[in-house]
Protein backbone atom coordinates (compact mmCIF):
# COMPACT_ATOMS: atom_id res chain seq x y z
CA UNK A 1 0.00 0.00 0.00
CA UNK A 2 0.78 3.45 -0.61
CA UNK A 3 0.42 6.57 1.85
CA UNK A 4 -0.72 10.07 -0.18
CA UNK A 5 0.16 13.34 1.50
CA UNK A 6 -2.93 13.05 4.20
CA UNK A 7 -0.86 9.74 5.27
CA UNK A 8 -4.13 7.44 3.89
CA UNK A 9 -3.38 4.17 2.99
CA UNK A 10 -4.97 3.26 -0.46
CA UNK A 11 -4.45 1.85 -3.90
CA UNK A 12 -1.58 3.51 -6.90
CA UNK A 13 -3.11 3.55 -10.58
CA UNK A 14 -0.54 0.98 -12.72
CA UNK A 15 -1.30 1.36 -16.87
CA UNK A 16 -4.53 0.51 -16.63
CA UNK A 17 -5.03 -1.08 -13.66
CA UNK A 18 -5.50 -1.01 -10.00
CA UNK A 19 -2.58 -3.20 -8.11
CA UNK A 20 -2.24 -2.64 -4.69
CA UNK A 21 1.01 -1.59 -3.23
CA UNK A 22 3.88 -0.92 -5.10
CA UNK A 23 5.04 -4.75 -5.92
CA UNK A 24 3.84 -4.22 -9.63
CA UNK A 25 5.04 -0.92 -9.90
CA UNK A 26 7.05 -0.40 -13.14
CA UNK A 27 10.28 1.62 -12.69
CA UNK A 28 11.34 3.68 -15.97
CA UNK A 29 14.81 5.62 -16.87
CA UNK A 30 14.19 9.22 -18.14
CA UNK A 31 17.49 9.97 -19.67
CA UNK A 32 17.06 13.70 -19.86
CA UNK A 33 14.25 13.63 -16.90
CA UNK A 34 15.44 17.27 -15.95
CA UNK A 35 14.58 19.13 -19.33
CA UNK A 36 12.15 21.22 -20.36
CA UNK A 37 9.73 18.21 -21.56
CA UNK A 38 11.53 15.29 -19.74
CA UNK A 39 10.96 17.21 -16.49
CA UNK A 40 7.03 17.83 -17.29
CA UNK A 41 6.91 13.95 -18.51
CA UNK A 42 8.55 12.97 -14.79
CA UNK A 43 5.81 14.10 -13.19
CA UNK A 44 2.89 12.72 -15.59
CA UNK A 45 4.75 9.30 -15.39
CA UNK A 46 4.42 9.61 -11.33
CA UNK A 47 1.14 10.45 -11.08
CA UNK A 48 0.39 7.76 -13.82
CA UNK A 49 2.11 5.31 -11.19
CA UNK A 50 5.12 4.79 -12.38
CA UNK A 51 8.72 4.49 -10.20
CA UNK A 52 10.83 7.07 -12.05
CA UNK A 53 14.31 7.60 -12.37
CA UNK A 54 16.46 10.51 -13.89
CA UNK A 55 19.32 10.60 -15.81
CA UNK A 56 20.83 13.85 -16.83
CA UNK A 57 23.99 15.30 -17.12
CA UNK A 58 22.79 18.71 -16.31
CA UNK A 59 24.06 20.27 -19.62
CA UNK A 60 21.12 22.02 -20.61
CA UNK A 61 19.44 21.79 -17.34
CA UNK A 62 19.17 23.56 -14.01
CA UNK A 63 20.56 21.89 -10.99
CA UNK A 64 17.69 22.92 -8.83
CA UNK A 65 15.20 21.06 -11.41
CA UNK A 66 15.00 17.80 -9.24
CA UNK A 67 14.25 20.03 -5.98
CA UNK A 68 11.22 21.75 -7.92
CA UNK A 69 9.72 18.29 -9.05
CA UNK A 70 10.21 16.96 -5.74
CA UNK A 71 7.88 19.71 -4.34
CA UNK A 72 5.60 18.19 -7.60
CA UNK A 73 5.59 14.71 -6.76
CA UNK A 74 5.75 14.62 -2.36
CA UNK A 75 8.84 12.46 -2.34
CA UNK A 76 12.34 13.13 -2.97
CA UNK A 77 13.58 12.64 -6.45
CA UNK A 78 16.22 10.00 -7.97
CA UNK A 79 18.83 11.34 -9.84
CA UNK A 80 21.62 10.07 -11.72
CA UNK A 81 23.89 12.38 -12.97
CA UNK A 82 25.16 10.72 -15.85
CA UNK A 83 26.24 11.15 -19.78
CA UNK A 84 24.21 8.84 -22.49
CA UNK A 85 27.34 8.89 -23.84
CA UNK A 86 29.25 7.36 -21.04
CA UNK A 87 28.76 3.44 -21.73
CA UNK A 88 30.83 2.30 -18.21
CA UNK A 89 28.45 4.21 -16.10
CA UNK A 90 25.41 3.02 -18.37
CA UNK A 91 26.24 -0.33 -17.55
CA UNK A 92 26.41 0.37 -14.05
CA UNK A 93 23.21 1.71 -13.92
CA UNK A 94 21.70 -0.87 -15.19
CA UNK A 95 23.57 -3.18 -13.09
CA UNK A 96 22.27 -1.57 -9.98
CA UNK A 97 18.66 -1.19 -10.39
CA UNK A 98 16.34 -3.07 -12.48
CA UNK A 99 13.85 -0.94 -15.47
CA UNK A 100 11.35 -1.95 -17.36
CA UNK A 101 11.75 0.84 -20.07
CA UNK A 102 13.63 3.50 -20.39
CA UNK A 103 12.03 7.45 -22.02
CA UNK A 104 15.08 8.79 -24.38
CA UNK A 105 14.91 12.63 -23.89
CA UNK A 106 19.00 13.22 -23.82
CA UNK A 107 19.92 15.30 -27.05
CA UNK A 108 21.12 18.70 -28.40
CA UNK A 109 17.91 20.54 -30.11
CA UNK A 110 18.47 23.80 -30.98
CA UNK A 111 18.63 23.68 -34.67
CA UNK A 112 20.27 26.81 -34.84
CA UNK A 113 23.36 25.55 -33.13
CA UNK A 114 23.04 22.52 -34.85
CA UNK A 115 23.80 24.02 -37.86
CA UNK A 116 27.00 25.59 -36.48
CA UNK A 117 28.43 22.47 -34.72
CA UNK A 118 26.76 19.51 -36.68
CA UNK A 119 29.41 16.97 -35.67
CA UNK A 120 28.17 18.07 -31.84
CA UNK A 121 24.58 17.19 -32.72
CA UNK A 122 25.80 13.74 -34.59
CA UNK A 123 28.15 12.76 -32.13
CA UNK A 124 25.59 13.46 -28.77
CA UNK A 125 22.08 12.34 -30.55
CA UNK A 126 23.29 9.72 -32.77
CA UNK A 127 25.99 8.22 -30.52
CA UNK A 128 23.91 8.69 -27.15
CA UNK A 129 20.85 6.73 -28.64
CA UNK A 130 23.32 3.88 -29.93
CA UNK A 131 25.05 3.58 -26.54
CA UNK A 132 21.83 3.52 -24.24
CA UNK A 133 20.66 0.85 -26.82
CA UNK A 134 23.40 -1.26 -26.67
CA UNK A 135 23.48 -0.57 -22.70
CA UNK A 136 19.73 -1.94 -22.56
CA UNK A 137 20.24 -4.75 -24.52
CA UNK A 138 23.19 -6.19 -22.38
CA UNK A 139 21.01 -5.23 -19.13
CA UNK A 140 17.97 -7.35 -20.75
CA UNK A 141 15.99 -4.28 -21.50
CA UNK A 142 14.17 -3.91 -25.05
CA UNK A 143 10.63 -1.24 -23.99
CA UNK A 144 11.92 1.98 -25.51
CA UNK A 145 10.48 5.38 -25.80
CA UNK A 146 12.30 7.81 -28.47
CA UNK A 147 12.10 11.46 -28.34
CA UNK A 148 11.80 12.40 -32.42
CA UNK A 149 10.50 15.24 -33.81
CA UNK A 150 8.27 17.05 -36.53
CA UNK A 151 11.65 18.08 -38.56
CA UNK A 152 12.06 14.63 -39.95
CA UNK A 153 9.58 16.18 -42.29
CA UNK A 154 11.56 18.65 -43.79
CA UNK A 155 9.79 21.57 -45.57
CA UNK A 156 6.83 18.53 -46.36
CA UNK A 157 4.27 20.14 -47.98
CA UNK A 158 1.19 17.88 -47.21
CA UNK A 159 -0.85 19.18 -44.82
CA UNK A 160 -1.85 18.05 -42.10
CA UNK A 161 1.08 15.95 -42.19
CA UNK A 162 0.62 12.02 -41.80
CA UNK A 163 3.44 9.64 -40.16
CA UNK A 164 3.43 8.56 -43.95
CA UNK A 165 4.94 11.38 -44.97
CA UNK A 166 7.83 11.34 -47.10
CA UNK A 167 10.90 12.00 -44.62
CA UNK A 168 13.71 14.62 -44.84
CA UNK A 169 15.28 17.28 -43.27
CA UNK A 170 16.82 20.50 -43.28
CA UNK A 171 19.07 21.16 -41.26
CA UNK A 172 21.79 18.56 -38.75
CA UNK A 173 19.04 18.61 -35.92
CA UNK A 174 16.63 16.86 -38.43
CA UNK A 175 19.15 15.17 -40.11
CA UNK A 176 20.26 13.38 -36.43
CA UNK A 177 16.53 12.55 -35.37
CA UNK A 178 16.49 10.92 -38.98
CA UNK A 179 19.13 8.78 -38.51
CA UNK A 180 17.92 7.66 -35.24
CA UNK A 181 14.23 6.36 -36.33
CA UNK A 182 16.46 4.54 -38.60
CA UNK A 183 18.69 2.48 -36.54
CA UNK A 184 15.78 1.77 -34.15
CA UNK A 185 13.79 0.56 -37.26
CA UNK A 186 16.37 -1.34 -37.79
CA UNK A 187 17.18 -2.34 -34.73
CA UNK A 188 13.50 -3.31 -34.07
CA UNK A 189 13.63 -5.45 -37.22
CA UNK A 190 16.85 -7.53 -36.42
CA UNK A 191 15.68 -8.58 -33.27
CA UNK A 192 12.04 -8.91 -32.05
CA UNK A 193 12.47 -8.50 -28.29
CA UNK A 194 12.76 -4.40 -28.76
CA UNK A 195 9.37 -2.27 -28.60
CA UNK A 196 9.52 0.97 -29.02
CA UNK A 197 7.59 4.02 -29.42
CA UNK A 198 8.54 6.63 -31.56
CA UNK A 199 7.30 9.84 -30.72
CA UNK A 200 7.25 12.91 -33.21
CA UNK A 201 6.95 16.50 -31.45
CA UNK A 202 5.54 19.38 -33.30
CA UNK A 203 6.31 22.38 -31.47
CA UNK A 204 6.47 21.69 -27.36
CA UNK A 205 5.20 25.09 -25.36
CA UNK A 206 3.58 26.11 -22.25
CA UNK A 207 4.92 24.90 -18.40
CA UNK A 208 3.12 23.10 -15.77
CA UNK A 209 0.29 24.82 -13.75
CA UNK A 210 2.15 25.45 -10.69
CA UNK A 211 5.00 27.66 -12.63
CA UNK A 212 7.85 25.52 -10.69
CA UNK A 213 8.97 24.14 -13.63
CA UNK A 214 8.89 25.47 -17.53
CA UNK A 215 11.19 26.64 -20.67
CA UNK A 216 14.16 28.34 -19.78
CA UNK A 217 16.35 28.58 -22.56
CA UNK A 218 19.91 29.71 -22.05
CA UNK A 219 21.15 32.75 -24.06
CA UNK A 220 18.66 34.19 -27.51
CA UNK A 221 15.85 31.53 -27.56
CA UNK A 222 15.76 29.61 -30.85
CA UNK A 223 11.81 28.77 -30.57
CA UNK A 224 9.16 31.17 -31.02
CA UNK A 225 7.20 31.02 -27.47
CA UNK A 226 10.19 31.46 -25.22
CA UNK A 227 11.33 34.32 -27.23
CA UNK A 228 8.12 36.34 -27.27
CA UNK A 229 8.16 35.42 -23.36
CA UNK A 230 11.74 37.35 -23.06
CA UNK A 231 9.89 40.42 -25.26
CA UNK A 232 6.93 40.63 -23.09
CA UNK A 233 9.20 40.20 -19.73
CA UNK A 234 11.34 42.95 -21.35
CA UNK A 235 14.56 41.37 -21.72
CA UNK A 236 14.53 41.22 -25.76
CA UNK A 237 13.31 44.71 -27.55
CA UNK A 238 11.25 43.24 -29.91
CA UNK A 239 10.38 39.81 -31.94
CA UNK A 240 11.55 39.75 -35.82
CA UNK A 241 8.71 37.81 -37.92
CA UNK A 242 10.85 35.86 -40.90
CA UNK A 243 8.21 36.45 -43.50
CA UNK A 244 5.43 38.51 -43.80
CA UNK A 245 3.69 37.55 -47.05
CA UNK A 246 3.66 33.83 -46.77
CA UNK A 247 0.09 32.10 -48.61
CA UNK A 248 -1.15 31.90 -44.98
CA UNK A 249 -4.72 34.25 -43.41
CA UNK A 250 -2.14 36.96 -42.47
CA UNK A 251 1.02 36.04 -44.22
CA UNK A 252 3.28 34.68 -41.64
CA UNK A 253 4.42 31.09 -40.81
CA UNK A 254 2.26 28.83 -39.20
CA UNK A 255 2.57 26.13 -36.69
CA UNK A 256 1.37 22.94 -34.81
CA UNK A 257 1.81 23.85 -30.93
CA UNK A 258 1.50 21.69 -28.57
CA UNK A 259 0.86 22.04 -24.83
CA UNK A 260 4.08 20.52 -22.71
CA UNK A 261 1.81 18.84 -20.20
CA UNK A 262 0.06 17.06 -23.38
CA UNK A 263 3.03 15.90 -24.64
CA UNK A 264 4.17 14.56 -21.45
CA UNK A 265 0.72 12.62 -21.20
CA UNK A 266 1.49 11.22 -25.02
CA UNK A 267 4.37 9.60 -23.23
CA UNK A 268 2.21 7.96 -20.37
CA UNK A 269 0.38 6.64 -23.31
CA UNK A 270 3.23 5.56 -25.19
CA UNK A 271 4.48 3.44 -22.19
CA UNK A 272 1.54 1.56 -21.09
CA UNK A 273 0.75 1.36 -24.93
CA UNK A 274 4.10 -1.20 -25.02
CA UNK A 275 3.59 -2.48 -21.20
CA UNK A 276 0.10 -3.38 -22.32
CA UNK A 277 0.41 -4.32 -26.72
CA UNK A 278 3.48 -5.49 -26.00
CA UNK A 279 4.60 -3.92 -29.56
CA UNK A 280 5.71 -0.58 -30.89
CA UNK A 281 4.21 2.72 -32.51
CA UNK A 282 5.22 5.30 -34.49
CA UNK A 283 2.90 8.71 -34.20
CA UNK A 284 2.92 12.38 -34.24
CA UNK A 285 2.24 14.06 -31.22
CA UNK A 286 0.67 17.91 -32.23
CA UNK A 287 -2.87 19.67 -32.01
CA UNK A 288 -4.20 19.31 -35.64
CA UNK A 289 -4.23 23.09 -36.33
CA UNK A 290 -1.74 25.43 -36.72
CA UNK A 291 -1.36 28.90 -35.19
CA UNK A 292 0.18 31.63 -37.04
CA UNK A 293 3.20 33.87 -35.76
CA UNK A 294 1.21 37.04 -35.50
CA UNK A 295 -1.69 34.92 -33.32
CA UNK A 296 0.99 34.04 -31.01
CA UNK A 297 1.87 36.81 -30.40
CA UNK A 298 -1.36 38.53 -29.85
CA UNK A 299 -2.41 35.09 -27.42
CA UNK A 300 0.75 35.86 -25.58
CA UNK A 301 0.32 39.60 -24.99
CA UNK A 302 -3.42 39.26 -23.76
CA UNK A 303 -2.20 36.34 -21.38
CA UNK A 304 0.66 38.78 -20.25
CA UNK A 305 -0.71 42.02 -20.28
CA UNK A 306 2.02 43.22 -22.09
CA UNK A 307 2.85 45.21 -24.94
CA UNK A 308 4.75 42.92 -27.22
CA UNK A 309 6.40 44.66 -29.84
CA UNK A 310 7.59 43.18 -33.44
CA UNK A 311 9.40 43.66 -36.81
CA UNK A 312 8.12 41.77 -40.06
CA UNK A 313 12.08 40.51 -41.61
CA UNK A 314 13.22 38.93 -44.93
CA UNK A 315 12.06 35.28 -44.68
CA UNK A 316 14.88 32.76 -43.72
CA UNK A 317 16.04 29.94 -45.99
CA UNK A 318 14.18 26.54 -45.58
CA UNK A 319 11.25 27.92 -43.78
CA UNK A 320 8.18 26.70 -44.50
CA UNK A 321 4.43 28.21 -44.81
CA UNK A 322 2.81 26.07 -42.80
CA UNK A 323 3.26 22.74 -40.35
CA UNK A 324 1.06 21.13 -38.36
CA UNK A 325 0.43 17.42 -37.66
CA UNK A 326 -2.59 14.80 -38.75
CA UNK A 327 -2.89 13.28 -34.99
CA UNK A 328 -5.21 10.82 -35.79
CA UNK A 329 -3.54 7.88 -35.87
CA UNK A 330 -1.78 8.61 -32.23
CA UNK A 331 -5.99 8.43 -31.00
CA UNK A 332 -6.16 5.17 -32.96
CA UNK A 333 -3.07 3.42 -31.22
CA UNK A 334 -1.91 4.98 -28.04
CA UNK A 335 -5.08 6.67 -27.14
CA UNK A 336 -3.87 10.16 -26.97
CA UNK A 337 -5.65 13.63 -27.69
CA UNK A 338 -4.10 17.10 -26.77
CA UNK A 339 -6.83 18.69 -24.08
CA UNK A 340 -5.06 21.97 -23.81
CA UNK A 341 -5.78 25.24 -25.77
CA UNK A 342 -3.50 28.37 -27.47
CA UNK A 343 -4.77 30.24 -24.05
CA UNK A 344 -3.62 27.07 -21.54
CA UNK A 345 -0.29 27.41 -23.53
CA UNK A 346 0.17 31.07 -23.19
CA UNK A 347 -1.06 31.84 -19.69
CA UNK A 348 0.77 29.04 -17.96
CA UNK A 349 4.10 30.16 -20.14
CA UNK A 350 3.26 33.54 -18.40
CA UNK A 351 2.98 32.19 -15.16
CA UNK A 352 6.17 29.90 -15.11
CA UNK A 353 8.35 33.00 -16.13
CA UNK A 354 6.63 35.46 -13.37
CA UNK A 355 7.30 33.20 -10.89
CA UNK A 356 10.60 32.17 -12.10
CA UNK A 357 11.86 36.13 -12.35
CA UNK A 358 10.63 36.57 -8.86
CA UNK A 359 12.72 33.00 -7.88
CA UNK A 360 16.38 34.86 -9.64
CA UNK A 361 15.57 38.36 -8.52
CA UNK A 362 15.13 39.41 -11.90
Amino acid sequence: MYRDRAGYAGYRKIGYEFVEGNQMTQRILLTGGAGYIGSHTYVALVEAGYDVVILDNFSNAARDVPDRLAQLVNHNVQVIDADVLDRVKLDQVFADTRFDAVVHFAAFKAVGESVKEPLAYMQNNIGGLVTLMQAMAAAGVFRLVFSSSASVYGNNAQLPIPETAELSFGNPYGHSKLVCEQIIEQTVASDPRWTVGVLRYFNPVGAHESGLIGEDPAGIPDNLMPFIAKVAAGELPHISVFGGDYPTPDGTGVRDYIHVCDLADGHVLSVQSLFREGKGHLVNLGTGRGYSVLEMIAAYAKASGRDIPYQISPRRPGDAAASYADPRLAKDLIGFGAKRDLEDMCRSSWAWIVRHAQKTGA
